[in-house]
């Protein structure tokens, strides 16, 4: 099969298969300001038999991860209705899961890996401050040992696997088919020497999220904010449009807007591996969750990701063989990468894939943490700008608030 043939899932109406109701989606907010405009990428022409609008798909992806770090993707290959199914499988297994596989798949965040059930209770796996954020995240022995899956989703495994195996290979190997042209290499080379492979994730995660309005004392301490601004740490993240605002970016002008909705469209984040391999051409998506506008205030978001990671032991340093960085050199001012080369100008060896991932989730802290986010702990004043610092492997990391 071809990698850009259409996704063509298992029967939902299998024999012993059983029921799920259709996920409805939410109202749309009314509230209209503070919305980004983002570049929506249609996928589908990169299949073109133009070269002409081959080319000019390369030039708009070339912006818009130049100077969002996110854009839209349509037309990719999963119809309105079939992501609607997956959405129905993800709301069956918050709504049903039991408390016995709540506990027997509780996740262990201290090994740098976010495999298995999060509680609504904070990022830690004892039980904190009340978030609202409950997961439920497939990593490689996900994928292996159905013994690690919840008992309520397992007669829809074909089906989810299907749809991640359809993300991995065909929709991210077609946006690094994408990414690689930008860099001037040949179409392969992200997918072959970077893109981790093996599972439906390879060495990233696939997860159903659902987030839940708190109480509002809990909502104060932690301003308003469901997940610290950050940047993913891996290569691409593919995340699914949906009706509750509550994902926002840090735009060129320094504030935090909306991403808008846009029905059965992929919204992409560019992740930090990325950033490193482009030698900061590509900008790492600044991003983070807020609390939704005041008509959405008492809804559920439900949210599937696939976070796409690069091979574990791979040393996080620029591709080299780019005629566009041999060309333009680096970008040195930008995210990231500048602290990256900070360090590697040093003669410090950087920090594998791997390294700098699990680091990261071992030490994540809740937003509600009032003792970790403060200045002089956690967070700094930088320009007048209250930023979230920390420092992996010598390497400093400075995010907005």
């Amino acid at each position: 099969m071809s990698f850009s043939e259409p996704f063509n899932p298992p029967s939902a109406d299998a024999p012993g298969k059983p029921s799920v109701p259709d996920w409805v989606p939410p109202p749309v907010t009314k509230e209209t300001h503070n919305f980004a405009t983002l570049q929506s990428i249609d996928l589908s022409q990169l299949d073109s038999p133009d070269p002409k609008a081959q080319a000019a798909l390369v030039e708009q992806v070339k912006r818009a991860i130049r100077e969002d770090g996110f854009l839209f993707l349509e037309n990719y290959g999963v119809t309105i209705e079939q992501l609607h199914r997956q959405f129905s499988l993800a709301n069956h297994l918050h709504k049903n899961i039991s408390a016995e596989d709540k506990e027997k798949l509780l996740f262990h965040p201290d090994t740098g890996r976010w495999a298995g059930y999060k509680h609504p209770y904070g990022f830690k796996r004892h039980k904190g401050p009340e978030d609202g954020i409950s997961q439920f995240n497939w990593y490689a022995k996900e994928w292996e040992d159905y013994g690690l899956i919840p008992k309520c989703i397992l007669p829809f495994m074909d089906e989810i696997r299907a749809f991640a195996e359809y993300l991995h290979n065909s929709v991210n190997r077609r946006l690094l088919t994408l990414f690689s042209r930008v860099l001037e290499l040949p179409d392969n080379y992200l997918w072959d020497n970077v893109q981790s492979h093996g599972s439906p994730t390879g060495e990233g995660y696939f997860r159903h999220a659902l987030f839940q309005p708190v109480k509002k004392d809990i909502e104060d301490a932690a301003v308003g904010i469901k997940m610290h601004g950050h940047t993913d740490f891996g290569l691409t993240t593919l995340l699914f449009s949906v009706p509750i605002s509550c994902l926002q970016i840090w735009t060129q002008a320094e504030e935090w807007v909306y991403v808008p909705y846009h029905p059965g469209a992929l919204v992409i984040n560019i992740g930090e591996t990325l950033e490193i391999v482009s030698g900061g051409h590509f900008k790492a998506t600044r991003h983070r969750v807020y609390k939704p506008p005041a008509d959405q205030a008492h809804e559920e978001r439900l949210s599937i990701v696939m976070f796409e990671s690069s091979v574990g032991g791979i040393r996080m340093t620029p591709a080299e063989a780019s005629p566009l960085i041999q060309r333009e050199g680096c970008v040195e001012e930008q995210g990231v990468y500048k602290e990256f080369k900070r360090v590697m100008d040093l003669g410090v060896p950087p920090p594998t894939n791997q390294q700098w991932r699990e680091i990261q989730i071992a030490q994540a802290t809740d937003p509600s943490d009032t003792k970790h986010n403060r200045v002089g702990v956690h967070q700094v004043l930088v320009n007048g700008k209250l930023m979230q610092t920390r420092e992996y492997y010598g390497v400093k990391v400075f995010l907005p608030v």
